[in-house]
This record gives structure tokens, sequence and C-alpha cells, in this order.
């Protein structure tokens, strides 16, 4: 038993080094696009450049994302937190941003800071953990990451939810339950070689390479390219 938690904390500890290193760079390279992104946002209509909305974190700790922001101001109060393509309340900025995914990246912060892992189960509103089980909630035994299996094949969730009346019970009804269970497969499975499987799946997706062929990469079962 002691050999195994010393095992995990070696682990946790590269991963989180790994963390920090690569979100370092990352926040580098990309300095000058997350600049002109930010001025994009702050021109389109006078509003914040980002969103910091609650999410629930490691062991249940609450904490506040980092995103770009891309809807209108006080989009949460009118209307509810699943957002589909089309959604009135995305800003001419925002939809560009979602498309390629770059709202994301100021999760990088949210890495340095130690509030999440480039790779892990996205992190939920709230309402969302408490309607986890006793088994589910195991999601909360690791940080929340930037990405993990369930954002490369929902990478459109927002295509999923066009057209519903109810975008938040459509989401629990039917994308939940499949993040649900390849979040507690990462929990169970994960390691820095899952890690980089799924980093590199991820940039597939986005380059627009097809998503389930992504998820059988990062998952190990063919090749993702």
């Amino acid at each position: 038993m002691e050999s195994r938690r010393s095992g995990a904390y070696s682990i946790g500890l590269v991963k989180r080094c790994f963390d920090v290193v690569f979100a370092s760079l990352a926040c580098l390279v990309l300095s000058p696009l997350l600049v002109i992104v930010a001025l994009l946002i702050r021109i389109g209509d006078g509003g914040p450049v980002f969103y910091r909305g609650i999410r629930v974190g490691l062991n249940g700790r609450p904490f506040r994302i980092f995103k770009y922001r891309t809807m209108v101001v006080e989009a949460e109060s009118i209307g509810g937190s699943s957002t589909a393509d089309g959604d009135p309340r995305i800003t001419r900025v925002g939809r560009v941003l979602r498309r390629y995914k770059i709202d994301e990246l100021p999760q990088l912060l949210n890495v340095l800071l130690g509030e999440m892992s480039l790779v892990g189960p996205r992190p939920q509103v709230p309402w969302a953990v408490n309607l986890y089980s006793d088994g589910e909630r195991a999601l909360l035994a690791v940080r929340p990451g930037m990405t993990d299996y369930a954002s490369i094949l929902f990478r459109d969730e927002g295509a999923l939810l066009k057209g519903a009346d109810d975008t938040d019970r459509t989401y629990l009804e039917r994308i939940a339950p499949e993040k649900m269970r390849l979040g507690l497969e990462y929990v169970q499975h994960r390691s820095l070689w899952a890690d980089t499987k799924i980093i590199l799946a991820t940039l597939g997706a986005v380059a627009g390479v097809d998503s389930r062929r992504c998820l059988n990469f990062a998952r190990g079962d063919r090749e993702c390219g």
C-alpha cells in the first residue's frame, strides 16, 4: 500500500512539473496571439476580456475558470449554462474563438495556479456536480483539465445542442452520460503516456481530424493522423 501511494505521489509530482513547464512555455510562445485576442474582445463591445465562471475542482474545491469571453455581458442571467451553436448570446468574435477552441487558452493560467492540469476531466459547474452519484464523485479525485477524452469526442458539442429547446436538459441527457463514462475511464487509467496521447489527439481534433479517430488514438486503439 505504501509503495502504491509513493508511486502515485511520484507520478503526480512529475505531472505537475510537466504542467508548469508546458503551460509557461505555451504562454510565452502564444503571448502575441493572446494579446491580440484580448484586444479584439475589448474592442468588440467594450466588455471584460475574460469569463470567470465558477467551476468545481480537485476534492470539490470551487475556483474561477479563465476563458476568453465569447458571449455578451451577463450571458448567464439570460440563458442556460450549456451553449449551442447559433446561440444569440455568442458574439461575432466569440464564434471564431469557439470554433478553434482559442477561448480555452487562458486556462493555462489556471494550470499555473494549480487549479487545473493540462489533461483531466473537464471542470463542471456546481449544479452539475451536485447531481453526481457517489461513484461519479471519483472525478473530483484529480485536478480538472483543459482537455480529456470527452473534449476530443465532443469537440463540436455546440452542434449537438443546436436546435434544443432546453440546452441544459439536452446536455444532461445526450452528452453528460458519455462524458462521465470517459472521465471515469481517464481517472482509472491515467498515466503520463495517456496524457501525452490525449494532448496530441486534441491537437489533431482541433486541426480537423475526425474526432472519433482521434479518440481511438488517445485510448490506444489506432493511429490518429
